[in-house]
């Protein structure tokens, strides 16, 4: 019997849960991201666990799974691969690099040069790559996960604003409640770390079908203009030079369909919406200078840009 989509992320979210604690709600983001086949840009201070959050749900996912780190000396071709000469069978043999995988973890994204960055953005946005002339489609699904440390300035390089467009999600952790980090340091009791324990609960077919099914939740024409008064209003907002993209009111329409579908319902609401702008349009939005100086947050401006666009009168159901 197939599971519907609120069964397998409950059960993903319970397995990850028991590794990375207190924090339901961002792993549940990450599942709606994957649902809605976008990235997920993870920035907190170090020391948060965006780096075992990740493993655990590549674990839980049963998906192909690489890891990158970033380094000033990284390049495009540590990146993507390269093509070598084998002297052994006489001809040119590409030798693929980490991005050939289901799930790639992007390490300390920000400590990357713009060169190696800019690697990234066609997988991003097309799931394929461009090398010596041809073209290479990458897994399917392809999840990208970077982490990044915005209290790091020393060695590292400000993510381009294409890339911050093409993360469908940008999210933070936070520091743990005091008792679930007492139940970190209990787990920790053991040689190995728990998060090499986690079982497999699912795998690449189920996820594909999974995606294509949320893409079948009915989003209401009102609920439609909902999302485009948002996206305009981030664009009219005095403190905003650069407002949210279509790429971002695209994004906020996918993850709205993978949120209901996870809640178990066939339809958006505008609840759905709400609880999602925040994440869509943190990264998208290019503040002006006066805004910066004076110390005007982006996420008081979200709230605003919520507050001023009127929720419309919906009824649930189809």
């Amino acid at each position: 019997m197939e599971r519907t989509i609120q069964q397998w992320a409950d059960a993903i979210t319970s397995s990850v849960e028991t590794v990375f604690y207190g924090k339901r709600r961002v792993i549940r983001k990450l599942l709606c991201a994957i649902l809605s086949r976008g990235h997920v840009l993870l920035e907190d201070v170090p020391g948060t666990g965006k780096t075992i959050l990740a493993r655990a749900l590549a674990n839980s996912l049963g998906t192909q799974f690489k890891r990158l780190q970033c380094t000033p000396d990284l390049l495009p071709a540590d990146v993507l691969g390269v093509t070598i000469w084998s002297a052994e069978q006489q001809k040119f043999l590409f030798r693929q690099g980490p991005i050939m995988t289901n799930m790639l973890l992007v390490d300390e994204i920000n400590r990357a040069t713009p060169r190696t960055q800019a690697a990234l953005l066609e997988a991003m946005a097309e799931r394929q790559i461009s090398i010596d002339g041809r073209r290479l489609q990458l897994p399917d699904p392809f999840f990208l996960v970077a982490t990044e440390n915005p209290v790091e300035f020393e060695g590292t390089f400000p993510l381009p604003e294409a890339q911050k467009d093409r993360f469908l999600l940008s999210l933070s952790i936070g520091y743990p409640d005091t008792a679930a980090e007492a139940v970190m340091l209990e787990s920790q009791r053991q040689i190995t770390h728990p998060v090499e324990a986690l079982k497999s609960l699912t795998g690449p077919e189920e996820i594909v079908a999974l995606q294509e099914s949320v893409t079948r939740i009915h989003v209401d024409s009102s609920l439609r203009d909902y999302m485009l008064a948002l996206t305009v209003a981030s664009r009219n907002h005095p403190s905003v030079r650069l407002g949210v993209s279509p790429r971002g009111s695209l994004a906020l329409y996918r993850a709205s369909q993978a949120w209901a579908a996870m809640e178990g319902r066939s339809y958006v609401i505008p609840e759905d919406i709400k609880g999602l702008v925040a994440d869509v349009f943190r990264k998208r939005l290019i503040l002006h200078p006066e805004s910066i100086i004076k110390n005007i947050s982006v996420e008081r401006i979200i709230e605003s840009i919520i507050d001023s666009v009127p929720v419309p009168v919906f009824k649930e159901g189809v």
